[in-house]
């Protein structure tokens, strides 16, 4: 694909974005049954939900484009998904597991609230209202879901960490 101007850079980053929720579907299941925090074994599950959400959303972002976004596939997230697999193997008491497996996943969350962010200001500056009123409800989820990861992690998961004996 050639990058000619705004619109093809903001449907490339489309792209890019369709595939990383896809990877992120396939690969929350692996994280909401590793984890052992009850809360975060909830919060996983209710993120994938919201996940699959975004994913449609995109797909509607993608009607009002007539465009297709599937065939990409967004190698930085490849890579975020592989680190959080390697946390999963990793021989760790369950709290210590838990802390590794949210560090993971807000890694995740702010790459996509780059890509999320990104792509808004690119559909404002082309005038693409409808969605930009879409991607900003994703964005939106993407910076709730890292906040209530943080809450998680300081209240629960990291304290248990912290005390967290072989």
């Amino acid at each position: 694909m050639k990058l000619n101007t705004l619109h093809d850079l903001y449907l490339h980053q489309l792209k890019d974005l369709y595939s990383a929720e896809q990877q992120i579907i396939d690969a929350l299941p692996d994280m909401a049954e590793e984890a052992t925090n009850p809360e975060l074994k909830r919060a996983f599950n209710e993120h994938l939900e919201q996940t699959r959400q975004q994913k449609d959303r995109l797909d509607r972002v993608a009607r009002n484009l007539g465009e297709d976004l599937s065939g990409e596939t967004c190698q930085a997230m490849k890579g975020l998904i592989k680190e959080g697999k390697e946390m999963i193997k990793q021989r760790a008491t369950d709290p210590v597991k838990d802390a590794g497996l949210i560090a993971a996943a807000q890694r995740v969350e702010h790459y996509e609230i780059a890509g999320y962010g990104t792509v808004c200001t690119f559909a404002e500056m082309l005038g693409r209202h409808d969605d930009l009123e879409l991607l900003q409800e994703t964005l939106s989820e993407e910076k709730n879901t890292d906040e209530r990861l943080n809450k998680i992690a300081k209240q629960t998961v990291d304290p248990a960490a912290l005390h967290a004996t072989a």
